[in-house]
């Protein structure tokens, strides 16, 4: 299951406590912010695609949508976003769960700059009903991410 695998990478850092489940599904930006009582821009949402380089995620705060041009202009392809078999096939994670920590070999992480305003975020930790809150510099740190980017758009100040 994706939330072990998430829990024992979270467990080498002494940090699997802070990995919270919930009876009610946070498997939608809506749902997790209901189940966490937060702002939805604050979800840090995994969206998964498919590069000529391979699968990458781009997590990006809740209340943005990714922007086809800057996408484009990032990566030298059109956004092809993973269909729901070929997120768990490629990344490792089934979607309502997918998130950056735990993926399989050859999935390149990118942190999207909307992310930035928030002290704290809540992203999800490899099924339907979980989710970490980590400042922006632990996200950085545990999604072993490549850099950042800045390819959405639509972010609420």
């Amino acid at each position: 299951m994706s939330i072990e695998k998430v829990k024992a990478y979270f467990r080498q850092f002494g940090m699997e406590e802070r990995i919270r489940e919930f009876e009610v599904s946070s498997a939608t930006v809506e749902l997790a912010a209901q189940a966490l009582s937060c702002e939805p821009c604050r979800i840090a949402k995994s969206l998964s695609f498919m590069t000529p380089e391979g699968p990458v995620l781009v997590v990006a705060a809740g209340d943005v949508k990714v922007d086809n041009h800057k996408y484009k202009e990032t990566f030298h392809t059109k956004a092809k976003m993973l269909t729901a078999d070929e997120a768990v096939d490629l990344i490792g994670h089934a979607v309502g769960g997918v998130c950056p920590f735990a993926v399989n070999d050859g999935v390149t992480v990118y942190l999207d700059e909307s992310l930035k305003r928030f002290e704290t975020v809540f992203p999800a930790c490899g099924s339907s009903n979980s989710a970490i809150e980590l400042t922006i510099p632990e996200m950085e740190q545990y999604a072993g991410a490549a850099g950042w980017v800045d390819v959405c758009k639509g972010a609420q100040s």
